[in-house]
C-alpha cells in the first residue's frame, strides 16, 4: 500500500479501472476474481489444471501462486483484465525485470531473464510454448486485437491518465480558493 499518493496514483488506478472493464466487455461478463463464481473459477482452472499449480515462469510450487498480467495493466502495454492474460507466478517471479533503460520487460523476455536466472534455459522453450498456447487458444484465449483497437487502447487510456492527474489539479485549486474564502470567515 503507497503511503504516500499522487495524482499519477489516481491515473493509474483509473487506467487499471478502464483495462479490467474492457477485457470484461471483450469476455462478455465480469472477470472479478476476489469473489466467488465464475471468474474465481476460471483463475482457479488457469492455476491449478492449465498450469499444473506451478509458476509459469519458474514452473515451481512454492509458496502462494499470484495472478501476473502477462501483457501489463499499465499505460506502456495497455493489457486486458482477461482470463487469456494471466497466469499463475510465485513470489519470486511476480516483479517483472526490466531492461537496461530500466523499463520493464515484455513476458517473453522476462520468462528468458527467470530461466537464465535459475540455470534452466534449456526450459524456456517449452515454458513459452505453455504460456503462449494459453494466450492464443481454447476457452480463456486472450482477444485478437485489430492495430485499430490497440490504437484506440492507447488514445483513450492516455487521454483518461491525463484527465485525471489535471482533474485532481483542478480539485486541488479549487480547495484552496474555498479554503481562502474560509479563511475571511474565520477572522471575523
Amino acid at each position: 500500500m503507497a503511503t504516500y499518493n499522487t495524482q499519477f496514483d489516481a491515473a493509474n488506478t483509473a487506467v487499471r479501472a478502464f483495462l479490467t472493464r474492457l477485457g470484461e466487455y471483450y469476455l462478455g461478463r465480469s472477470f472479478n476474481t476476489s469473489v466467488n463464481g465464475q471468474a474465481k473459477h476460471d483463475w482457479l482452472k488457469i492455476r491449478d489444471e492449465i498450469f499444473e499449480g506451478k509458476c509459469a515462469y519458474c514452473g515451481k510450487t512454492s509458496g502462494t501462486l499470484q495472478m501476473d498480467h502477462l501483457i501489463m495493466m499499465n499505460r506502456s502495454e495497455y493489457g486486458l483484465h482477461h482470463p487469456g492474460n494471466i497466469v499463475p507466478v510465485c513470489n519470486r517471479c511476480n516483479k517483472r525485470s526490466k531492461d537496461k533503460k530500466k523499463n520493464y520487460n515484455k513476458w517473453e523476455d522476462h520468462l528468458l531473464f527467470i530461466c537464465e536466472r535459475d540455470n534452466e534455459k534449456s526450459l524456456f522453450a517449452e515454458r513459452w510454448k505453455k504460456i503462449r498456447d494459453h494466450i492464443n487458444q481454447g476457452k480463456f484465449a486472450y482477444p485478437k486485437l485489430t492495430t485499430e483497437e490497440k490504437k484506440a487502447i492507447q488514445i483513450i487510456v492516455e487521454n483518461l491518465y491525463e484527465s485525471v492527474k489535471s482533474e485532481f489539479e483542478q480539485a486541488l485549486e479549487l480547495y484552496k480558493k474555498l479554503d481562502e474564502s474560509f479563511g475571511d470567515k474565520k477572522a471575523d
